[in-house]
């Protein structure tokens, strides 16, 4: 297993540091200082940067790692991503041989056209699609895609640790209990958050398993959930219909 650990970032961001010896990859680095000061405490060398989508909060200390490290910076390439060295693609295998970790490449759009997603056994990185609780918003591309998207990844092994970049869980569920509020596994990790958050610790990593019990999103097809949009007035049921009904509806919840 990969040692992975969060530097909290931001305002409620993760940079996740990925660390085998005394060699680290970082995901998605918001900023720099936090990671400099990181590596420099622990004796780390920086080989890699893995880029889930362009967002400046998930790319903004690139620049500054680079010019300490100089090292590639594996993502989708983007016009408007001027930071990635080495273009990954659906299908694609990154081997980062002084982790001895090698990653599967899937595009997820929906949130934004370049986003990818990082698969290794157990773990997967995936930046702003997947949410604790929730999903990221559709800023480009169509709901079909975002759907697909958060499909491919429900898909993975239930006990797949899911690494999210951002600490949105307590923020998410009083949604999920709008939408399901009979649900007791949605209640069970309400009480679960509350108390991990009271204690400063991550909601992060989650397993796809307590997703797919929990997050609205990938629970299109839930008699009640279907039962709460038609009470606001949704007519058709079909997946992708309740599913963009129910992001409309968080838009604005």
């Amino acid at each position: 297993m990969l040692n992975i650990i969060p530097i909290p970032a931001l305002q409620d961001n993760y940079i996740w540091l990925l660390r085998r010896d005394n060699h680290a990859v970082i995901v998605d680095p918001g900023e720099a200082a936090l990671v400099l000061d990181y590596l420099q405490a622990n004796s780390l060398q920086l080989d890699a940067i893995l880029c889930t989508h362009r967002h400046h909060d998930h790319v903004d200390g690139i620049e500054e790692l680079r010019g300490v490290y100089n090292v590639p910076v594996h993502g989708r390439s983007h016009p408007k991503n001027p930071h990635i060295t080495h273009d990954l693609r659906e299908g694609d295998r990154l081997w980062l041989e002084t982790l001895d970790a090698e990653f599967a490449i899937i595009e997820v759009p929906g949130h934004l056209d370049d986003h990818i997603a990082f698969i290794a056994p157990r773990v997967v990185f995936c930046g702003d699609v997947m949410f604790g609780g929730g999903c990221g918003k559709n800023f480009e591309g169509t709901p079909a895609q975002l759907l697909h998207s958060l499909q491919r990844l429900a898909a993975l092994p239930d006990d797949t640790q899911v690494y999210c970049a951002h600490e949105y869980t307590s923020y998410n569920l009083p949604f999920a209990l709008a939408c399901e509020p009979d649900n007791p596994d949605v209640q069970r990790r309400i009480a679960d958050t509350r108390s991990l958050r009271e204690r400063n610790l991550s909601t992060v990593p989650f397993t796809i398993a307590l997703e797919k019990a929990t997050n609205p999103f990938l629970r299109c097809s839930s008699p009640e959930l279907v039962r709460t949009l038609q009470a606001r007035g949704l007519a058709d049921t079909s997946e992708l219909a309740v599913f963009t009904a129910l992001r409309e509806w968080r838009d604005r919840f």
